[in-house]
């Protein structure tokens, strides 16, 4: 009798035991999957930042803009940039949702991979802000940009007033980005009722891959060729492109006689203007839409209500959004907006004149 009360206590004591793991172990995994792990131990608030490129200009100053912008708020800033490779850019946002990020900000290379993103972030808790470009077909939780349709409509309206007439190229961005087509179906509010009329006509139109000035250039080379150098007028859109497009006009002597659009308010394409070889930019005040970034992202953090007062669909949902105002730029106002900003100096942009 001892000896079996031994043995069959044992085996209860073992069973017990055996219990009380699995079922610890049962609650280790669910808290894995479910509670992201996090690195914030200084209890700041921690930001993720998942740029498509920091390879133009536009782009490492908005990163640069942003941390600045949150840090002053009392968050910090992990920054990944994947250099217009969506595996890339999805394999870096599931290491920033894993490193427990509070808020998520995604600067889209594709509108549509990038849904992906938002349902990963989703699943581990975490909100997410897409920055400048809308990510589609997904429940992404704010959207953050500027107008712009109305970024596409200042183009075409500057080129229109020089050339009202004649044969038009149309040099757009990147089709993976929503903002390109946005871009395009502004310039087109503008220029279908000219087109109907029969005043202009578009005789070349063209996707830029990966919004690489380099593709610009050869797009351009094309058109230029397609139509024996008789072009009135380009609307590029936006100022790596249309420095393509410059490259190529004056390939052929051509720079300074053909007006140009562009967008971002670069350098360069600043340089461009003052010297007479691009007609215009976009000014989209980036510093103010990385100051609202931010003052947005660490309101969602805390929970807050971020305030936003419009809608944008983007395939699934109407996100809330906040669209900021773009400023069309060209050689008579940009000592008053791009210079007087501080964004550049008059002595950068006017170093080439004489």
């Amino acid at each position: 009798m001892k000896s079996g009360w031994k043995k069959g206590g044992l085996l209860f004591v073992t069973a017990a035991m055996v219990f009380s793991l699995a079922a610890c172990g049962g609650k280790d995994k669910k808290d894995s999957e479910t509670t992201p792990a996090s690195s914030n131990s200084n209890g700041k608030i921690k930001i993720g930042l998942s740029l498509d490129t920091l390879q133009e200009e536009r782009w490492q100053k908005d990163r640069d803009l942003f941390k600045a912008a949150v840090e002053k708020l009392g968050g910090e800033v992990e920054v990944q940039a994947a250099n217009s490779d969506d595996a890339k850019q999805i394999a870096q946002a599931e290491s920033l949702i894993s490193q427990g990020v509070d808020v998520l900000v995604v600067v889209p290379h594709n509108a549509e991979a990038t849904a992906a993103i938002v349902e990963k972030a989703h699943e581990a808790g975490i909100k997410v802000l897409a920055y400048d470009r809308l990510i589609k077909n997904s429940d992404v939780d704010l959207y953050v940009s500027f107008d712009n349709e109305k970024v596409g409509e200042l183009q075409a309206e500057a080129i229109v007033k020089l050339a009202p007439k004649g044969k038009f190229v149309y040099i757009g961005g990147s089709e993976t980005d929503n903002n390109a087509h946005l871009f395009k179906k502004g310039a087109f509010n503008v220029l279908q009722p000219l087109i109907d009329k029969g005043d202009i006509q578009v005789v070349f139109d063209q996707w830029t891959k990966d919004w690489n000035p380099a593709n610009a250039l050869a797009n351009m080379e094309n058109a230029l060729t397609a139509n024996n150098n008789a072009i009135d007028a380009v609307v590029a859109a936006n100022d790596g492109t249309a420095g393509g497009v410059v490259q190529a006009l004056a390939a052929q002597g051509l720079a300074g006689k053909v007006p140009v659009s562009g967008q971002d308010a670069e350098l360069a394409a600043a340089q461009r203007i003052v010297e007479g070889t691009q007609t215009m930019t976009v000014y989209k005040p980036i510093k103010k839409l990385a100051e609202t970034a931010a003052e947005l992202v660490m309101k969602m953090a805390k929970g807050e209500d971020v305030g936003a007062d419009k809608v944008v669909n983007n395939g699934k949902i109407d996100v809330p959004s906040v669209l900021l105002e773009p400023v069309a730029v060209d050689k008579s106002n940009i000592d008053d907006t791009i210079i007087a900003d501080g964004f550049h100096s008059k002595e950068d942009v006017y170093k080439n004149v004489k």
